[in-house]
């Protein structure tokens, strides 16, 4: 039988070139739901190739429009809203559910599917920022196993395998360092989204290619890290990796280290999600060592990176600090491609948010929700008084 998959954000980066990987595995894969929030156009083309059961557009004003472009395949059901993407993740046939929805939006349908047991192929790094330990005993409560699709978390699920239960040392965790690594905080103030949105080694979807640029991407990696395979943060080292070769590492207590290494390609975590323990053939192109004439390695700089610092400070701080990060982050990233803040402006607005919102130590999903509706207003309202 076909694994029958979801795909959340189906019409994003991750989620176009999860298509790429079932189209070319179609033997085994068939797409059960696509979501996307606004580019109806595209999931309906979508929709025509692959013929799912289902498609959702989150935004409900573009329901009418999508309902238009699929009028010609009445046994694909349309839906619209943020409950149907609930809903739909619940659906008895799907298998696998690939959340590659962008932010906060992505942790409720996460939610449903892991309540519902389906695999969670993970792409929504949002999700176990805002709320790790809530996700992580969700998923050992409804038995739902969570595969890392992010290049990185790939490369350190890949680099365990076969480790059982030998104790991790220490997580190397590489970072290309974006378009920025070499300016000084002089240049940094005056740099532009165009500037921004140039990354020299991915190809990924605006928001994520801002949050590289001033490291917050990493530092949302370096928290996902933290929960997805059980470790402190003292036990994360971020490594400047200019080349994206060395997808990441890990370093056991014998001082072994383990690395995954591959040319700049989201196919081939997205199909190891998809695909493991196996390992399948992928039409790609190859690393040849000749002619990578050097692996760089640097640390990041966290005075001219003010992000990826804020990151750490709110692993440290806990509670819900890491979701009052996350907001003020999607406010200030939206506002940066807006031109209503400069590149600088957003780790300072991000602290201030950090230092304004109210804290909970232990808090419930409610107490999450609050949370990031608080923290997002706080921001607004601090860029817009700059």
């Amino acid at each position: 039988m076909k694994k029958q998959i979801a795909i959340l954000g189906s019409t994003g980066s991750i989620g176009t070139q999860a298509l790429q990987v079932i189209a070319e595995h179609s033997n085994l894969y068939e797409v059960y739901c696509l979501t996307a929030n606004n580019k109806v156009e595209l999931l309906a083309q979508q929709a025509h190739r692959f013929k799912p059961a289902a498609v959702v557009i989150a935004n409900e004003a573009r329901y009418d429009e999508l309902k238009a472009l699929m009028s010609d395949m009445p046994n694909v059901k349309v839906y619209a809203g943020a409950k149907a993407l609930d809903e739909i993740v619940e659906a008895g046939p799907i298998n696998m559910v690939l959340t590659a929805m962008v932010g906060f939006a992505g942790l409720s349908p996460t939610i449903h599917a892991i309540k519902a047991r389906k695999t969670i192929c993970l792409a929504n790094k949002e999700t176990l920022v805002v709320a790790g330990k809530l996700i992580l005993d969700l998923a050992t409560g409804f038995r739902a196993p969570i595969l890392p699709v992010d290049s990185e978390h790939s490369a350190i699920f890949q680099s365990l395998v076969g480790e059982d239960r030998n104790p991790i040392e220490k997580i190397l965790l590489t970072a290309s360092g974006g378009p920025f690594r070499n300016f000084t905080r002089e240049q940094l103030a005056t740099v532009t989204k165009a500037d921004a949105l140039r990354h020299p080694t991915w190809d990924m979807g605006a928001k994520i290619t801002i949050d590289s640029a001033t490291m917050m991407n990493k530092g949302f990696e370096v928290i996902e890290a933290k929960w997805l395979f059980g470790v402190e943060a003292n036990q994360i080292q971020v490594l400047v990796h200019p080349q994206s070769i060395v997808h990441s590492a890990v370093q056991f207590e014998d001082g072994s280290v383990k690395a995954q290494l591959g040319v700049p390609d989201m196919r081939l975590p997205i199909q190891y999600a998809f695909s493991y323990p196996r390992r399948l053939h992928l039409s790609s192109e190859r690393l040849d060592l000749f002619r990578s004439h050097s692996l760089e390695f640097f640390e990041p700089d966290l005075e001219k990176f003010r992000c990826l610092a804020l990151a750490f400070e709110a692993i440290e701080r806990g509670g819900n600090v890491p979701c009052i990060l996350n907001a003020a982050n999607e406010i200030v990233n939206r506002g940066f491609l807006e031109d209503k803040c400069g590149f600088l402006q957003m780790s300072d607005i991000i602290e201030e948010t950090m230092n304004s919102t109210t804290i909970i130590e232990n808090p419930s999903l409610e107490d999450l929700m609050q949370t990031d509706k608080e923290a997002r207003r706080i921001a607004t309202e601090l860029m817009t008084n700059k």
